[in-house]
C-alpha cells in the first residue's frame, strides 16, 4: 500500500506542478482546458504505476477534475490551494488503501531489476518538486494580499528565483541529514537583508521580507521531512 501510495503521490505531483502550465492554471475554467488537465493527471498515474488499463485509474482522474471544478468556484487564494491539495491527498490516500497493490501489478516490477531504487528516486524528485514549486505557488499566494498593499522594489521575479534557491538548498540538506546546516542559510541571508537595510526604509518591506522567508523555509522543511517519512516507510 506504501509503494501505491508514494507512486500515486509522484503522478500527482507531476501532473499538477510540472506537466501542468500556467497556460492551463489561468484557462483551467474552459471545459476543454480542465479535461486537458484531467488526461495528464490520467497519463502520468498510468505512466508512474506502470498500469494502463486500470479502471481505478479512471476513477482517481475523475475525482481529480471534480475536485478541480470545486476549487474553481472557490475564492482564489492561499486556502483554496491547501484545500485543494488535502483533498487530492485524501483521495490518493483512499485510492492507495483500495487498490494496494497497484505498484506492484504494475509493469515496472517485471522489467526492472530494481524497481523499488526507481520509486525512491522519483519520490525524492517529487518532494524536491514539492519544495520548489510547489512552494513558490503557496508562498506566492500567501504574499499576494501583502505584495498588492506595498509592492517591495528590486529585480523582476528576484524574490520568486531567490525563494525558489533556497527551498531547494533547505531540501536538499534535510534529506540529506544536514539540517543543522540551514543555520548558515538563515544567517547568510539575515547578513545579506541588514545590508540592504537603511534608515528611511519602509518598515512594511522588511516585515514583508520576514514573513515570505519563514513561510518559505517552513513550507521546504515541512516538505522535506514528509518526503523523509515517506522515504523511511519504503525502505
Amino acid at each position: 500500500m506504501t509503494q501505491t501510495f508514494a507512486a500515486l503521490l509522484i503522478a500527482h505531483i507531476l501532473a499538477d506542478f510540472v506537466l501542468q502550465t500556467r497556460w492551463m492554471v489561468t484557462h483551467k475554467r474552459r471545459p476543454g482546458v480542465l479535461l486537458l488537465h484531467t488526461a495528464l493527471v490520467l497519463a502520468a498515474a498510468q505512466g508512474v504505476t506502470g498500469q494502463v488499463a486500470a479502471p481505478g485509474l479512471l476513477a482517481l482522474a475523475a475525482a481529480h477534475l471534480l475536485i478541480d471544478a470545486a476549487k474553481l468556484r472557490l475564492p482564489p487564494g492561499l486556502g483554496a490551494f491547501l484545500g485543494d491539495q488535502a483533498a487530492h491527498l485524501a483521495v490518493l490516500a483512499l485510492a492507495a488503501v483500495l487498490m494496494p497493490d497497484l505498484w506492484a501489478s504494475g509493469c515496472w516490477p517485471v522489467l526492472l531489476p530494481d524497481p523499488g531504487a526507481l520509486l525512491t528516486a522519483l519520490l525524492w524528485l517529487a518532494g524536491l518538486v514539492l519544495a520548489t514549486r510547489a512552494g513558490g505557488f503557496a508562498v506566492g499566494l500567501l504574499m499576494a494580499g501583502l505584495a498588492a498593499a506595498h509592492p517591495p522594489e528590486g529585480l523582476p521575479k528576484g524574490g520568486q528565483v531567490i525563494g525558489l534557491l533556497e527551498r531547494g538548498l533547505i531540501f536538499v540538506l534535510m534529506t540529506a541529514g544536514q539540517p543543522e546546516a540551514i543555520g548558515f542559510l538563515i544567517a547568510a541571508k539575515s547578513i545579506l537583508r541588514f545590508g540592504t537595510v537603511t534608515a528611511s526604509e519602509d518598515r512594511a518591506v522588511s516585515e514583508y521580507v520576514i514573513i515570505g522567508t519563514l513561510a518559505s523555509f517552513g513550507w521546504a522543511i515541512l516538505a522535506a521531512l514528509a518526503t523523509t517519512r515517506l522515504l523511511a516507510a519504503l525502505a
